[in-house]
């Protein structure tokens, strides 16, 4: 991978990590148009994931600082919503350990990636309906679960945690902000995770592979943080729902190329 190839890949990764787009389908699909080889991008693609959780503390930092500091003062509320958070993330780490073994086929295949866009077109409609009715502050145990499920099927690539965690969450009546909030407080605990899963292969990577993720990380960061602001913008103005035509185009697209390249 290039120098061009891994700004391109960061600036992707950050605007569709955030956007209901899914960042690992698109990441499948440009890597798989530029000839990128699948294997060699597993530590490329959890770099850039880390660098979006810098992206989501800068853009969260009152409200993490909110909750350590509600942590040590051993405020119920605070201890409560870290506790729901941890349980949201139980499903994924569940599904994580099941795909033990062929994890890395899973997340590089370019065939689930274009299920799993026309699957996430699908999700992102039905907020058309549900956006309007939301109004709850904070989800309950049990909508946390459930919240948690949808994150544990976005580890499919194709498959937009945001938008498929904000769809389930807005369908449970969690106000648009409070399910944008929940959702990407959430992802700072399973990208940690994925992470450092993968602290092993740093050692193994040679300095030009380290090069490229360091370019690619900055990207992402600095374009993470422009489309989180954007997914909140979009979400306030209850225009959510309309992503699902790029996610269907782009699915449809992809899957055309495949069946007949």
């Amino acid at each position: 991978m290039n120098s061009i190839e891994a700004l391109f890949l960061g600036l992707v990764q950050g605007l569709t990590e955030f956007l209901p787009v899914s960042s690992s389908g698109h990441l499948v699909v440009f890597g798989s148009l530029l000839g990128l080889e699948a294997d060699g991008n597993l530590l490329f693609e959890v770099g850039v994931h880390v660098a979006s959780l810098l992206a989501i503390a800068i853009f969260y930092r009152q409200k993490i600082l909110e909750l350590v500091r509600g942590i040590f003062a051993a405020k119920p509320g605070a201890i409560e919503y870290v506790g729901k958070l941890v349980v949201a993330t139980l499903p994924a780490v569940a599904v994580a350990l099941g795909l033990n073994g062929v994890l890395d086929r899973v997340l590089s295949s370019p065939e689930i990636a274009a299920v799993g866009l026309l699957l996430t077109s699908l999700i992102l409609w039905t907020t058309r309906s549900t956006l309007p009715r939301a109004t709850g502050l904070v989800p309950g145990w049990g909508a946390a679960l459930l919240i948690g499920v949808a994150q544990a099927l976005a580890i499919l690539p194709g498959v937009s945690r945001s938008g498929s965690t904000v769809a389930v969450a807005l369908a449970l009546g969690i106000a648009p902000a409070a399910a944008a909030e929940f959702s990407f407080l959430m992802g700072i605990i399973a990208i940690s995770s994925a992470a450092v899963l993968m602290l092993p292969d740093l050692g193994q990577a040679s300095p030009e592979a380290l090069a490229s993720l360091a370019l690619g990380c900055a990207t992402a960061l600095g374009s993470g943080i422009l489309a989180i602001w954007l997914f909140v913008v979009v979400l306030r103005r209850q225009t959510f729902y309309q992503f699902a035509y790029y996610t269907f185009a782009v699915g449809t697209a992809f899957g055309l190329y495949l069946l007949l390249g």
